[in-house]
């Protein structure tokens, strides 16, 4: 029986061509073809919900300072793409990219709101999804869920027909958020991320206000089976984050319906020259 292509998500956009969470690094996803975006959000000292990956902004912006301490005109002031400016890492890369460029002009270099990205995925085809981490231990606690929900309400997001037609997917590493986020929004999908596979998740079992199983690419690597425990337990797998060829490969054996992935046009190269170009349809769980 042929396996069944995974379908690709963008991993804080294209992030491995341009700077994670620039409107630039999703705009280049959605060129290539990327059939789902994803971010991280924090909460800004006065209570927006910013794309930033980290704690603080000193690795991926022109700043310093802890995300929850800075406002949302401080961030704005910061330059969150001018590191980038880097060749490809491959040779492959350069033959679909033969001209080394900036990550983006600079008024797509700036920080990226959750507003802004929710603009985009409205501008994006039908299918696309958008899958949103909250990140987890910071100051808001419970707040981060609230106005996450607050926010997709306002957009009609928070409440889709069925889940399997929910443009949004909520994820976190905190149990404690995933059920926070059923309880704000019952209808939208959610995602519990998993670093450590605990006994009593080894059957392929979720709590009930859990969808989807997101373990991280080393976790198939040792139990590769999970994938179809999880199956048969009606929960669907979103695997984070995969980009070498071998483990692109082993997602799709396992059956793995959401992969990770930093360079969305390198892996849908690697998945389309396998054996099935098939994307998922319909998977359990949804």
């Amino acid at each position: 029986m042929p396996c069944v292509r995974p379908e690709i998500v963008a991993h804080r956009g294209a992030s491995q061509h341009r700077a994670e969470h620039t409107r630039a690094a999703y705009e280049l996803a959605l060129q290539q073809g990327a059939d789902g975006l994803e971010c991280d959000i924090r909460l800004t000292r006065d209570g927006h919900l910013v794309c930033v990956h980290d704690r603080t902004v000193d690795r991926t912006s022109s700043g310093r300072g802890v995300v929850s301490t800075l406002t949302l005109a401080k961030l704005n002031e910061l330059d969150f793409g001018g590191w980038h400016h880097e060749l490809p890492d491959s040779a492959d890369d350069l033959v679909h990219e033969p001209v080394a460029q900036p990550s983006a002009e600079v008024h797509d270099r700036g920080l990226l709101t959750l507003e802004d990205l929710l603009g985009l995925l409205k501008d994006s085809p039908p299918h696309v999804k958008l899958f949103i981490e909250t990140k987890h231990p910071v100051r808001y606690t419970g707040l981060v869920e609230a106005k996450l929900v607050a926010q997709l309400r306002r957009h009609g997001l928070s409440a889709p027909v069925s889940k399997e037609e929910s443009r949004i997917v909520v994820m976190s590493f905190s149990r404690l958020a995933v059920r926070r986020v059923r309880e704000h929004a019952p209808k939208l999908p959610t995602v519990l991320l998993l670093d450590r596979l605990l006994p009593g998740l080894r059957t392929g079992a979720l709590p009930d206000w859990a969808d989807i199983t997101g373990p991280g690419v080393h976790l198939l690597r040792e139990d590769p089976d999970y994938v179809s425990r999880s199956a048969e337990q009606g929960h669907d797998t979103y695997c984070w984050t995969v980009d070498k060829p071998e483990d692109i490969d082993l997602c799709r054996r396992a059956g793995v319906r959401y992969l990770a992935t930093n360079a969305p046009a390198n892996t849908r190269r690697h998945l389309e020259s396998g054996p099935s170009a098939t994307v998922a349809q319909t998977q359990p769980g949804q």
